[in-house]
């Protein structure tokens, strides 16, 4: 039967070694509630297709990931939801997530986590491994430097907890923002408690994609921030480790 829901995606990356284990496909959906002012991808805010992004339909997405399933089969790898945030495109995902599950191809996410649990929630319990974000455990300080406050992402956190599912909670770590020792601590004992299970993946902020603010007329949103030296991220890790969390890197 054929797909045609459809949605707006803007990369289909191939060879993919850095959104999960093995070979894989990420697939770049548009639309982003966070407006997070260090964001690398601002192209990817906008759910509408144009320059930077395209309409596709299911099948048109599962004509091209295909191709590459010998890669997944021998390197025990798959399909990464991207973005943006791929919560946004709820159907489109929908489909996309129900079509691969049924083909037995391992699927990951990497999420903001700002999306309603009770409208998502059979989607995440087809997904084999899930990446989320901690940006800040301070609510008003998430909402300074995203747009949006936490609440709704820890609660989804720990309602992830509940599915024991792989999770890799993400730190992106910007020096003097989220770095301090109390906000780790923090972050640390909230995982513990509520996905014992998940590791930690740190990721320093860097300032690559500033340059598309620009050529995206966006240049009153851009920010620079200073990226942690090895001695700060070394700290990092340490607080984590104290908590019987394991810190991976996925390179």
């Amino acid at each position: 039967m054929e797909k045609k829901e459809t949605g707006t995606v803007f990369q289909i990356q191939h060879f993919s070694v850095n959104d999960g284990e093995g070979i894989r496909s990420t697939i770049f959906m548009s639309g982003c509630p966070l407006r997070c002012k260090w964001c690398c991808n601002p192209e990817s805010w906008d759910m509408n297709p144009g320059k930077y992004a395209k309409k596709m339909t299911v099948d048109e997405v599962l004509k091209e990931v295909k191709r590459q399933m010998i890669f997944y089969r021998y390197s025990n790898g798959g399909i990464t939801y991207s973005g943006g945030e791929p919560t946004c495109q709820a159907e489109f995902l929908r489909s996309l997530v129900y079509c691969f599950y049924d083909m037995g191809i391992h699927q990951t996410i990497e999420t903001s986590g700002y999306f309603n649990w009770y409208n998502l929630e059979d989607i995440f319990e087809k997904l084999d491994f899930i990446f989320i974000d901690i940006k800040h455990m301070d609510g008003e300080i998430h909402k300074h430097y995203t747009g949006c406050n936490n609440e709704t992402i820890l609660n989804n956190i720990i309602n992830i907890g509940k599915l024991d599912k792989e999770t890799v909670i993400r730190i992106p770590l910007i020096k003097d923002i989220n770095d301090c020792e109390q906000n780790i601590i923090k972050t640390a004992q909230f995982i513990s408690k509520n996905i014992p299970s998940a590791k930690i993946e740190i990721l320093p902020y860097h300032s690559l994609g500033n340059y598309k603010y620009d050529n995206l007329g966006l240049s009153k949103y851009k920010n620079l921030y200073t990226t942690p030296d090895e001695r700060d991220i070394e700290k990092v890790k340490d607080i984590i480790k104290s908590f019987a969390i394991e810190v991976i890197e996925f390179k």
